[in-house]
C-alpha cells in the first residue's frame, strides 16, 4: 500500500546576499519569501511555513501578515507557521491571527507551536526567561481551550483570566489544524500526546532515524491518555541542485557561515566541512544533493519514521533568493513525484 506524504517546505526568511554579494534589506528579503511561496504552490507543494524572529539575519517577527499576502496570491498551497513562539505571545491573539488567515485563504492555515530556539522574543515582550517552562505550558493549555472553538473559561498565573468568553473570528471548519514543534525533548513529545496534538520532529543534526525512540514515545503516549493516532512530521534543512556536487559547493559556505554565527552565541565549536559532509550523506539530518538523491533520503526516513509529511528548511543562511528559486522548483517538480514513486 502507498504511503501518503505532504511535501512542504519552511523559511526563517534569511536575510539573504544580493548578485554582488552584499545583504538584501529586510524589506526586500519579506517580497522574495512571498514570490517563493507563491513558486512552491505553483509547482504542487503541499506546505509553506514562515518562521518567527526576532533578529538581525531573520527577516520575519509577524509570519501571519507574511501568509495572508501569500494566500491572496496561492491557490492551494497550505499555509502555516515554522514555529510559532507561543511562550512569549497571547494565546487568544494567536488563535484570532490564524483563525483570520484560515478565513483569508479558504481554509488553508495551520499553526505549528512551539518554545522557540532563540530567546530573544522574551526581552523584547517583556517576559522572564525563568518563566521559560511556565509559560508554554499554560498557555499551551489555554490555546487548546480555544482550539474547542467554544466560550473559554481558564485561569493561571501568566495571562488574565477568561470567564466564559468567546474568541472570535471562529474557523469554518470548526477545526484550526495545530501541530506542537518539538526539537528532541521526551517531556515534549509526551506533552504533545496529552493533548492529542499533531508532533513535528525538528531535525537538525544527527540522523533522523535516531528520532525513532521518541516517534515510539508519542505512540504509546497518545495511547495511555486514550487520544486518537495523530500525524507525525519532520523539519530538517536541505538544497536541491542539478547534482550532489552543486548542491554541496553551493550550500556550504552559507550554511558554514550561518552555523558559525549562531554557534558563536551559544558555545558551539567550529563546523568543518568534514561534518558537514557527514551530515549532506544517506544518515544525516541535511537533505542536500541532486533530486533523485534527496528523494531517496526523504523517503527513507518517511518510512522509517511513519511520517505523514516532510518539510524542507530550504532558506540557508545567505544563499541567494534565485538559487532558492531553482531549489523550490527542483523540489516541487523533480523530488516530489520521485518520493512518492518510492512509496507506491
Amino acid at each position: 500500500m502507498a504511503q501518503k506524504i505532504e511535501l512542504g517546505l519552511d523559511t526563517f526568511g534569511d536575510v539573504t546576499f544580493d548578485a554582488a554579494g552584499a545583504l538584501l534589506p529586510q524589506p526586500q528579503v519579506l517580497r522574495n519569501v512571498v514570490a517563493e511561496a507563491v513558486l512552491a504552490d505553483q509547482v504542487g507543494l503541499n506546505f509553506f511555513g514562515i518562521g518567527e524572529h526576532h533578529r538581525t539575519d531573520f527577516a520575519v517577527s509577524a509570519p501571519e501578515v507574511v501568509l495572508a499576502a501569500i494566500a491572496g496570491q496561492t491557490r492551494d498551497i497550505r499555509l502555516g507557521s515554522a514555529v510559532t513562539v507561543l511562550s512569549s505571545d497571547d494565546p487568544v491573539r494567536v488563535f484570532q491571527r490564524f483563525s483570520t488567515l484560515d478565513a483569508v485563504s479558504n481554509g488553508r492555515a495551520e499553526v505549528i507551536l512551539g518554545r522557540g530556539s532563540f530567546t530573544e522574543s522574551f526581552p523584547l515582550f517583556g517576559l522572564e526567561l525563568d518563566q521559560y517552562e511556565l509559560l508554554f505550558e499554560e498557555k499551551l493549555n489555554l490555546f487548546t481551550e480555544l482550539l474547542k472553538e467554544e466560550p473559554v473559561t481558564w485561569a493561571g498565573e501568566t495571562r488574565g483570566a477568561l470567564n466564559h468568553q468567546s474568541v472570535y473570528p471562529p474557523t469554518e471548519s470548526g477545526s484550526l489544524r495545530t501541530w506542537i514543534g518539538v526539537g528532541g525533548s521526551p517531556q515534549s513529545v509526551v506533552r504533545a500526546a496529552h493533548y492529542g496534538l499533531p508532533l513535528m520532529l525538528a531535525v537538525i543534526g544527527g540522523s533522523p532515524l535516531a528520532f525513532e525512540p521518541l516517534v515510539d514515545l508519542y505512540h504509546r503516549a497518545l495511547a495511555q491518555f486514550e487520544k486518537p493516532t495523530q500525524p507525525i512530521g519532520e523539519h530538517s534543512p536541505g538544497y536541491v541542485a542539478a547534482t550532489d556536487a552543486q548542491a554541496r559547493e553551493e550550500m556550504w559556505p552559507h550554511y558554514a557561515a550561518m552555523q558559525e554565527r549562531i554557534g558563536r552565541e551559544r558555545g558551539w565549536g567550529p563546523v568543518s566541512r568534514e561534518r558537514f559532509e557527514h551530515d549532506a550523506g544517506p544518515d544525516g539530518a541535511l537533505f542536500v544533493g541532486s533530486p533523485e538523491t534527496v528523494a531517496t533520503k526523504i523517503a527513507a526516513v518517511v518510512t522509517g519514521l511513519g511520517l505523514s509529511r516532510f518539510d524542507l528548511k530550504y532558506s540557508l543562511g545567505t544563499l541567494a533568493h534565485e538559487k532558492l528559486m531553482t531549489s523550490i522548483e527542483l523540489y516541487g517538480t523533480r523530488v516530489a513525484p520521485l518520493v512518492r514513486e518510492k512509496l507506491t
